[in-house]
């Protein structure tokens, strides 16, 4: 709440005064019923890229936790109606219960696809955003992500999670691949190719640092997409775990030697690595570095069972966060800072998500009864979080918003997806 109003003030007084903010958090929260009905394509157009677009535009709407996108099979308004207010017929559209209409008009130019979004009060009939963004012909799914962050920047005064990445593991057979895709999973890039890779982590540059045992032991890599991985951690008996500061410089990392494990930083390079955890019979694992770079969240079981800690970037000022269950572990901090999600197991032997409160130490059930859910990753703006489940049977990414609601499959095919994880926002320069 307290970001919303920082950034309300912000924004100067004569665009608010022309368009309302929604207030994303809080008791008073309610989705916004929009009609979104097919892109119009004009002469010449392809209705395939078309279709795409749409799919891509619908998701990312309904996805957002924000809109309420109303069923198309309701719309009562002429299907060939104008993209301008004096060739709309509003009453339609409030017949339908709509408040806000977005209308999309798709041209082709060559080898570019232009889209031109329309934003509409339904009550008055107001034309409240018109913007146009082009993208390559072959890549509508692009510009369905441009427009959407668009539509959702007008409304909340913040970076969409929609232009940003992913990545995830694929398990098939006995192999366990790193992949790094859009946010909704699509336009994947495998990044290994067989053996065993495991809980990958995406840099604000965008390189990717996971775990492979590719030399038949547990060595963290760093790599970049169409490049080649590199050995940065080959310490200990196995070096997991590892996550990259807000800025990027800097990476954190759990290293086990003997009957213990401990949390280390390191250049991103893996230069000049320093223990900042000492219990020599504990297990210190899954760092997660706070928004600032001045904390890190982690597991440890020096209490007798894990649980979440944190503690300065130093080692300093250790203080347990999670004191509910026997079981809690792959902390996430929320780039807004308020939050840490983590799974816990309960008492059903079932893997849950939870959020604690960093300042209050409460903590917010996200999942129940639906199979195993685990591995919460925030997204970039913290409104959103993706995880595993196997709720439908196997794994899958779902995600959902940050407070448990509106709780969605990614649009992938099939298979066992395992460890997402959103990466982090670029430092602010």
């Amino acid at each position: 709440m307290k970001a919303l109003l920082l950034s309300l003030l912000l924004v100067p007084a004569l665009v608010l005064a022309q368009a309302p903010v929604i207030e994303i958090s809080g008791a008073n929260f309610r989705p916004l019923p929009l009609a979104a009905p097919a892109p119009t394509v004009q002469e010449g157009g392809d209705k395939k890229a078309a279709g795409a677009f749409d799919t891509a535009f619908t998701y990312d709407l309904t996805a957002s936790g924000i809109f309420q996108v109303l069923d198309r099979a309701g719309f009562t308004a002429d299907a060939k109606e104008g993209m301008t207010a004096g060739s709309i017929n509003f009453s339609r559209w409030a017949d339908v219960g709509a408040e806000s209409l977005v209308k999309v008009s798709l041209a082709q130019d060559g080898g570019a696809l232009r889209g031109e979004l329309r934003l509409f009060n339904v009550a008055t009939g107001h034309e409240d955003l018109k913007v146009a963004k082009d993208a390559p012909a072959n890549e509508p799914r692009k510009l369905a992500h441009a427009l959407a962050d668009a539509l959702y920047r007008h409304f909340t005064r913040e970076a969409s999670p929609f232009l940003s990445r992913i990545t995830y593991v694929r398990k098939a057979g006995a192999n366990r691949d790193v992949y790094v895709a859009d946010w909704d999973g699509m336009g994947a890039q495998a990044l290994t190719k067989g053996g065993t890779n495991i809980l990958p982590t995406l840099s604000p540059s965008g390189q990717v640092a996971f775990t492979s045992y590719r030399k038949n032991r547990p060595d963290i890599y760093v790599q970049a997409p169409g490049g080649e991985a590199k050995p940065v951690v080959t310490d200990g008996q196995m070096a997991t775990g590892v996550a990259f500061s807000p800025d990027g410089r800097r990476i954190a990392y759990a290293l086990a030697e003997g009957e213990s494990a401990q949390i280390y930083v390191a250049a991103v390079d893996g230069s000049g690595a320093k223990a900042i955890t000492d219990t020599p019979y504990g297990l210190n694992t899954s760092p997660s570095w706070s928004p600032d770079g001045k904390r890190i969240a982690f597991v440890s079981n020096r209490g007798g069972s894990p649980q979440v800690y944190v503690m300065g970037a130093d080692g300093s000022g250790v203080k347990r966060l999670t004191f509910q269950g026997n079981y809690n572990q792959t902390p996430d901090w929320s780039p807004r800072g308020d939050l840490i999600a983590f799974t816990a197991r309960d008492e059903r032997n079932a893997f849950d998500l939870f959020t604690v409160n960093v300042e209050t130490g409460k903590v917010t059930r996200l999942t129940q009864d639906q199979g195993n859910n685990e591995e919460p990753s925030f997204s970039p703006n913290g409104r959103l979080i993706m995880f595993s489940t196997t709720r439908n049977g196997g794994a899958h990414l779902w995600v959902m918003t940050a407070e448990g609601n509106n709780q969605l499959p990614l649009p992938m095919e099939k298979g066992n997806w395992l460890t997402p994880d959103w990466g982090i926002a670029p430092a602010a320069k």
